[in-house]
């Protein structure tokens, strides 16, 4: 990976942290603390200035409640692609809960993901055909996007 490549991506990585650590309204040593680093260093992390290892991404990301592979993607140690065909394969290899269930859950995936603009950028998965709108027929079993809102 060329330098600048390497450089702007710590930096978006240094951003992204402290935009998590300030919605979660902490401080940088209480992050520190919480991830079990020093202070000095989550700051250089924050500023773009480390390449953080996996090991230290798993402990802030814990630190903060969010995915140890949102920090991976961010720094280039795992493809954004591969995170969420990921997610898709795992809901699929799922044994406790049904079919009707996951393709759900995948639907509401892909849904939340168009919201944000994120659809789009990996390439359409050929194991479903089902539209925003397939299984909402099926309102006995409440699996689907509308369960729960009530008859409108």
């Amino acid at each position: 990976m060329p330098t600048d490549g390497l450089e702007a991506r710590l930096r978006d990585l240094g951003g992204f942290i402290r935009d998590q650590r300030r919605r979660d309204r902490l401080s940088l040593r209480k992050l520190s603390e919480l991830a079990g680093i020093s202070n000095p260093y989550l700051s250089q992390i924050e500023r773009g200035l480390r390449k953080p290892s996996a090991e230290i991404l798993q402990a802030i990301a814990r630190a903060l409640r969010i995915s140890a592979e949102t920090l991976y993607v961010r720094v280039g140690i795992l493809d954004d692609r591969a995170v969420e065909h990921d997610l898709i394969a795992e809901i699929r290899r799922d044994t406790t809960i049904t079919e009707r269930q996951k393709q759900a859950l995948v639907e509401i995936y892909r849904s939340f993901q168009r919201e944000t603009g994120r659809a789009g950028r990996g390439e359409p998965d050929a194991g479903t055909d089902a539209g925003p709108d397939a299984g909402r027929g099926d309102a006995g079993h409440g699996a689907g996007p509308d369960a729960g809102r009530g008859a409108g």
